[in-house]
């Protein structure tokens, strides 16, 4: 067993942040104790605090093997719920400007087609049968506590289901709820610097439907990614769910909204340059209501850049960086981060004082991780002329960059394999570096 680092450590939030960090702090500690405001459900099925879970989810590879990690068998666990293995490269048709559709090959690894609740239901299964794992739900943290002389976190001051005001004292806690508001608060009450950050004006809007799969469903794909060819900013990704079920989330930007009813709705479908979904769910049954989301800017608190911070106490998830959903990479980012938890604690469970500087290392580790998700929604976020923030300095080159590795994916089965892996977080982007690859890019480039 790892040497123990402390008696108890909180995490803040039970989504895909909190409960797998709590399942990467759980060997070091004697408790831990998740505190959650909603009342969880005892199935697969939505929640009041995650209203986006409503619109298409995708945990990508990188992030699958993360949980794969924390939880041995997690994949196993997916399928006998339901989750629908989706080969990448082939079982999802990729739409998008000047290939329609993008060569379908099978690129040699799979995702799922699965809903959001059904990842965290999983997830919470596997907790319950950790007896050191408590989580306390109907409970909401109303500050952190700390220790103001010695810059170290303390614990948490909550409120519980009651509405009764608690102290709960801990060695660690681990904010992975919303924007991180309770560590700026604690940061500015005890007169150090919040973190700089970095906004994306994105401004999209999703509508939501889900839909029975009809018999007649088509044979050459289980789902759909229709890329708008701007100035449209009009897209759509419809995937399989458990139970025979598509989830179509359509998407639009700076005001051009998808509607909610369902002619509105079935007439934004009819608006792609293509009609394959619409030809697939046409005819099929929608199950429920249509429903919608917006999401206005990603936000980016750099911690790392920090020269001080309190001992005590880490972020991860949305608390650090809340991406653009559009790219479905907050799930697996999240999963990484908690691995990268997992690791670090590790590595200073033997140290006389294994939490000093911790927070600084963590942070430097998981910035490391952000940047390619980062950068992969950056500069597609930007080909939109409203989008707000400030563009990279090498914009237009990283566009003609990226508009070549894609022609050169399309060409080469390698190349799209790689473009994959890296979309997909299994590998950095430092892999397009590779001076054989750059020239090729460069040579496409040549070709006008």
């Amino acid at each position: 067993m790892p040497s123990t680092i402390g008696n108890r450590a909180v995490v803040i939030g039970a989504g895909m942040g909190g409960l797998t960090a709590a399942r990467a702090v759980a060997p070091y500690f004697e408790h831990v104790i998740i505190i959650e405001r909603d009342a969880l459900p005892a199935e697969p099925s939505d929640r009041a605090g995650t209203p986006q879970a409503k619109h298409v989810h995708a945990l990508l590879a990188g992030g699958q093997r993360a949980l794969g990690e924390l939880f041995p068998g997690f994949e196993h666990d997916l399928q006998k719920g339901g989750a629908v293995p989706l080969r990448v490269g082939f079982d999802t048709r990729m739409e998008r400007p000047g290939y329609d559709p993008f060569p379908q090959r099978d690129l040699g690894f799979d995702t799922y087609g699965l809903s959001r609740a059904l990842v965290e239901f999983v997830i919470r299964t596997r907790l319950a049968s950790d007896a050191n794992i408590e989580i306390r739900q109907g409970c909401r943290v109303e500050k952190l506590t700390a220790d103001a002389k010695r810059r170290t976190v303390t614990g948490v001051g909550y409120a519980d289901a009651d509405g009764k005001r608690l102290d709960l004292d801990a060695q660690l806690v681990v904010e992975a709820s919303g924007r991180g508001d309770l560590t700026l608060a604690l940061l500015e009450s005890i007169g150090l610097p919040t973190p700089p950050v970095t906004t994306i004006g994105v401004d999209i809007a999703y509508a939501t439907a889900i839909f029975q799969i009809p018999d007649n469903a088509p044979g050459d794909w289980k789902g759909v990614f229709h890329l708008p060819m701007p100035p449209s900013s009009r897209g759509a990704l419809l995937l399989p769910l458990e139970g025979q079920r598509w989830i179509l989330t359509l998407a639009g930007r700076h005001g051009d909204n998808p509607p909610g009813d369902e002619a509105g709705f079935m007439a934004f479908v009819q608006s792609f340059r293509t009609r394959t979904i619409y030809e697939a769910i046409r005819s099929a049954k929608r199950l429920g209501d249509i429903v919608r989301y917006r999401f206005p800017e990603s936000i980016h608190r750099h911690y790392e850049r920090l020269d001080a911070f309190p001992s005590g106490l880490v972020l991860l998830g949305d608390a650090v960086c809340r991406f653009n959903p559009i790219w479905g990479q907050g799930m697996s980012v999240a999963a990484q981060e908690a691995c990268a938890l997992s690791r670090r604690l590790a590595n200073r469970a033997g140290e006389q004082d294994p939490l000093a500087g911790f927070a600084q290392a963590f942070f430097a580790e998981t910035a490391s991780l952000i940047v390619t998700p980062w950068a992969q929604a950056v500069i597609p976020d930007f080909i939109h002329p409203q989008t707000r923030g400030e563009r990279p300095p090498d914009f237009e080159r990283s566009l003609k960059i990226g508009l070549a590795m894609t022609k050169l994916a399309a060409r080469d089965p390698a190349v799209h394999r790689l473009t994959a892996e890296v979309g997909s977080l299994l590998k950095p982007r430092t892999v397009y570096m590779d001076p054989d690859l750059t020239g090729r890019v460069m040579a496409v480039m040549a070709e006008g």
